[in-house]
């Protein structure tokens, strides 16, 4: 399960470099095509050089857009959960007697049932030995 949780959060790490920050960086950097090695190297310094600034304005942007996604959706979310902790009391409510009833049943079968387990299998392994 660990696995895939750091495959997700790995694909949405990369997703969220490709796709926001990356076009951004060379939107601001990039003016015309580099001719010579000299001009792509100092191209790519510019853009690594950017590159923090850019994420860190990305990461915000982001941030700032879930909080209002979790504003809009949360009380949809808080009331379903009501509703269902509301229904689940009253299951509760209603079936606890037969709960109580039927757990001190099997219980007492327990009780029953257990030294007779025990003699069984202590008769077998001297069946076994001798």
């Amino acid at each position: 399960m660990f696995y895939y949780k750091r495959i997700v959060l790995s694909s949405l790490i990369i997703t969220f470099l490709l796709g926001f920050a990356m076009p951004e960086v060379f939107a601001q950097e990039i003016t015309e095509a580099p001719e010579t090695l000299e001009e792509a190297k100092s191209l790519g310094q510019k853009i690594l050089k950017g590159f923090p600034e850019v994420f860190k304005k990305s990461w915000q942007e982001a941030v700032s857009l879930w909080k209002k996604m979790l504003d809009y959706v949360s009380p949809w979310f808080k009331n379903i959960w009501y509703k269902i902790l509301s229904f689940l009391g009253k299951e509760v409510e209603q079936r606890k007697p037969e709960i109580e009833q039927e757990f001190k049943k099997e219980t007492q079968e327990m009780k029953e049932e257990i030294p007779k387990a025990g003699k069984s299998l202590w008769q077998r392994l001297k069946e076994l030995i001798y």
